[in-house]
């Protein structure tokens, strides 16, 4: 009797095993031959701290968005944001050379003149183009000079809106995450039935709020409708300007130097204990965001030294005193008098939140999954000297004293101005990639501009060509014959080996 059954199960065994080979040569097909059957797009993240270039990758032959996009490359281009490259002739342009270098190497020499380029600039860019529009112009006019040299299908380089930021990072979130189009198992695409997923971007000169409501967005500034595959999107969005990572250092220190008047020096409560610097004026005040707080009796080059004292209910309180909560015209606001709908579902938080939060979890061992423990991981931080510090993270030396009021800021931001509780906030997730690829606006942006996301729905495609699929069947067929015809001479066999059979 065991005889039987393993005569029966090694057959099965074995065509299962072939159909997971099967599976797996199908799921794998799509990455044979890249150079001829992979389209490219290429995006310039111009932050205001940096520039970060990716490059995209799809399917050639999925038409009206229906291709998975993914991220093909990666390149940091050295020194800051283009905009930190006012009044220099030239270099703005010339920043970019080694990382566009870099991705005519990525990219098959045949695909580069098919090959979107899009240069997106943000919050630091919007901030000069509010303090010098023509130099914000001839930045943008050098570097489409510099863009247009290369072999690639430039389609321009602007300076996105709040607003637009805010957008294309929620696509990209949900675009990764399959929450608009999902492939099926057997070669269709499906429309999942799914809740989508808000996003959180913190960068270094403004930060970004987007999800899906059913409320009523009050102020039609913050509502924003999109339609995908078919589907509408009701939007809130609000992008805070001054309030990224760099500009609310800024803006904090241009709070201590008012608050304890224009002496040579200021104790600074949220930079650790050990830690002094001395700076120029210009470092805190030669931005829109801080020109409101300037001494009327102001030089530039004066020299200021800060002292860091390491204390976190004074640096949670100067931290609040560049937030306002007072006034509110709507039925709701979140700060300085910007509405703001209750939070809803889940969403993914990135950019800065995500380093944040890793080097808290890093640093503290608390992983902060509620208020509570973001409020225990905060404070421990704000706690310790700069030698405890360089202890627990001597690779970020040189950012370890900006950590605890970073750290304050979120906690402020998402508790106290977005209104995230105890059961909201455990549905962050703080990410950095998804699948490989980057989380940021720059996927969205390029997925949106290259008509790679169509308004209507989507018909049934199959993921492999015709041959492929009448290579595999036949496959598969000869495999259950050839499991079926094991199974019969077994049978036989039994048959001719069985006593009293005549």
């Amino acid at each position: 009797m065991t005889n039987v059954r393993c005569h029966i199960i090694i057959p099965i065994v074995v065509l299962v095993f072939a159909l997971l080979g099967i599976l797996l040569l199908a799921l794998s097909t799509d990455d044979v031959e890249e150079p001829t059957e992979y389209m490219y797009g290429i995006v310039l993240d111009a932050g205001s701290s940096h520039t970060t270039m990716y490059v995209y990758k799809w399917p050639a032959d999925k038409q009206n968005g229906t291709g998975i996009v993914t991220q093909h490359d990666e390149c940091h281009v050295k020194g800051g944001g283009i905009s930190s490259y006012a009044g220099k002739h030239g270099k703005a342009g010339q920043s970019l050379v080694a990382c566009l270098d870099q991705a005519k190497e990525v990219i098959p020499k045949s695909r580069h003149h098919l090959s979107p380029l899009y240069l997106g600039a943000t919050a630091g860019m919007r901030l000069l183009n509010m303090s010098n529009t023509l130099e914000s112009d001839q930045i943008l006019k050098e570097v489409s000079a510099k863009l247009k040299v290369y072999p690639f299908n430039f389609r321009g380089a602007t300076i996105l809106s709040g607003q637009e930021e805010g957008a294309y990072g929620w696509v990209t979130v949900n675009y990764l995450l399959e929450n608009f189009i999902k492939y099926g198992f057997v070669g269709e695409w499906l429309i999942p039935k799914r809740k989508t997923v808000g996003a959180l971007d913190f960068g270094g000169a403004s930060t970004q709020i987007t999800f899906q409501t059913t409320d009523t967005v009050e102020d039609p500034k913050n509502a924003m409708t999109l339609k995908l595959y078919g589907r509408n999107y009701s939007l809130y969005t609000h992008s805070f300007l001054c309030y990224g990572r760099d500009q609310m250092l800024r803006q904090l220190l241009a709070h201590l130097h008012q608050a304890q008047g224009s002496s040579g020096s200021i104790t600074h409560p949220c930079y650790p204990s050990g830690y002094n610097i001395s700076m120029k004026l210009n470092k805190i005040f030669d931005s829109p965001c801080t020109k409101s707080k300037m001494p009327s009796q102001y030089n530039a080059q004066d020299t200021i030294k800060v002292i860091g004292s390491g204390h976190y209910q004074h640096c949670l309180q100067n931290m609040s005193g560049i937030f306002s909560f007072d006034t509110c015209t709507f039925s709701k606001c979140s700060l300085n008098g910007v509405f703001q709908p209750n939070v809803t579902g889940n969403f993914m938080a990135f950019s800065a939140f995500y380093y944040v939060y890793s080097f808290l979890q890093r640093t503290t061992g608390i992983t902060a999954t509620s208020p509570s423990l973001l409020k225990e991981a905060v404070q421990a931080i704000c706690n310790m000297s700069m030698r405890e510090m360089l202890e627990k993270a001597p690779d970020q030396q040189s950012r370890l004293q900006d950590y605890c009021a970073a750290s304050v800021f979120i906690q402020v931001l998402m508790l106290q101005a977005y209104g995230f509780d105890d059961k909201s906030f455990s549905t962050i997730s703080f990410q950095k990639t998804v699948e490989g690829t980057s989380v940021g606006w720059a996927l969205g942006y390029m997925l949106s501009l290259s008509s790679l996301l169509p308004g209507e729905s989507v018909g049934l495609r199959k993921a492999l060509r015709s041959e492929v699929w009448a290579a595999l069947l036949v496959l598969f067929v000869f495999l259950l014959l050839l499991v079926l015809g094991y199974l019969l001479l077994k049978a036989y066999q039994r048959k001719a080996s069985s006593p009293g059979v005549i």
